[in-house]
């Protein structure tokens, strides 16, 4: 596992979504959701995982200094519609690539509406099956993300499952050997 320790995020506990518990004082979010089975579903949802494409085809703009998450790169979550996108800073601060986990964490930016550290992780269980989790960790760090209250958390959860279901139907077609429609050459 890889990380890095980047002096522009915007909370002191850099990595946290690699442990638990979580850190104290911020809500939590961990959604699991099944994926696959075996090793070509764990490479091909890491692949969809490590190069956004995931993200992308879930219908999130994501602009990123290079083509794969990486200690390191910032990347810019764009979140809304038309005009009303919201453009939110985030920096990858640790990836994982080994024989059964594959994925990364991104921590937040000055500018973003919260504050913490968000995590995709694809896994491969000891009975074969590929599951894929989001952990995560925040609280508000802007006055319309404070004043939005509870409404955060459940906007998180829903697009975590987004994610996951995304995530299935991308390694299925991989795994198939058909392409994703949603991805434009």
């Amino acid at each position: 596992m890889s990380a890095a320790h980047p002096i522009d995020v915007n909370y002191p506990e850099v990595g946290g979504t690699r442990r638990t518990p979580l850190p104290s004082g911020y809500s939590h979010l961990r959604v699991a959701v099944p994926i696959g089975r075996g090793r070509d579903a764990l490479r091909a949802a890491g692949e969809a995982v490590t190069t956004f494409r995931m993200h992308r085809s879930a219908g999130t703009v994501i602009r990123a200094e290079a083509t794969r998450a990486a200690p390191g790169v910032a990347v810019e979550v764009g979140l809304g519609v038309g005009p009303l996108v919201l453009r939110v800073p985030c920096r990858v601060v640790w990836t994982v690539a080994d024989e059964d986990r594959i994925g990364f964490g991104y921590g937040t930016r000055d500018g973003h509406p919260e504050c913490g550290e968000e995590a995709f992780l694809v896994e491969r269980r000891a009975d074969d099956s590929v599951w894929f989790t989001v952990t995560a960790f925040s609280r508000p760090a802007l006055w319309f993300t404070r004043l939005a209250g509870p409404l955060v958390p459940v906007l998180q959860r829903g697009y975590a499952r987004h994610l996951g279901r995304t995530l299935r139907r991308l390694t299925r077609r991989a795994i198939e050997g058909s392409p994703d429609p949603s991805i434009t050459p």
